[in-house]
């Protein structure tokens, strides 16, 4: 399956609106949008994952790997439009602990990996 990532700026925030599925693939795609904005001081990231319904391991690592990049500048990320699936992968690995999670509202209760 193909990535979409589409990116928007609105009052110094950088929007990813991400569409599809983030695996080994298509990882790659998604890891040069985000890099594009890792490296600017206090940068404000929100990724809306409404549209995405599967992560593999590749997708996790890149998004840790954005957290810690955008930290290193006093950067901040959120991620929203978190279905319940991926809700509970973030909780499984202990992303929700680390990066400002919003839950999708409605949706699909369905919470198997």
């Amino acid at each position: 399956m193909n990535l979409q990532v589409e990116v928007s700026e609105e009052n110094l925030v950088h929007y990813f609106k991400v569409v599809g599925e983030v695996d080994a693939f298509t990882a790659p795609v998604l890891k040069e949008r985000l890099t594009s904005v890792q490296k600017t001081p206090n940068v404000q990231a929100v990724i809306d994952l409404s549209e995405v319904d599967y992560i593999d391991s590749t997708g996790l690592g890149i998004f840790i790997g954005f957290y810690k990049a955008l930290q290193e500048q006093n950067g901040y990320v959120k991620m929203t439009g978190v279905n319940h699936r991926l809700k509970r992968l973030f909780e499984i690995t202990g992303i929700d602990k680390i990066i400002d999670i919003e839950i999708e509202e409605g949706g699909s209760d369905d919470a198997s990996l």
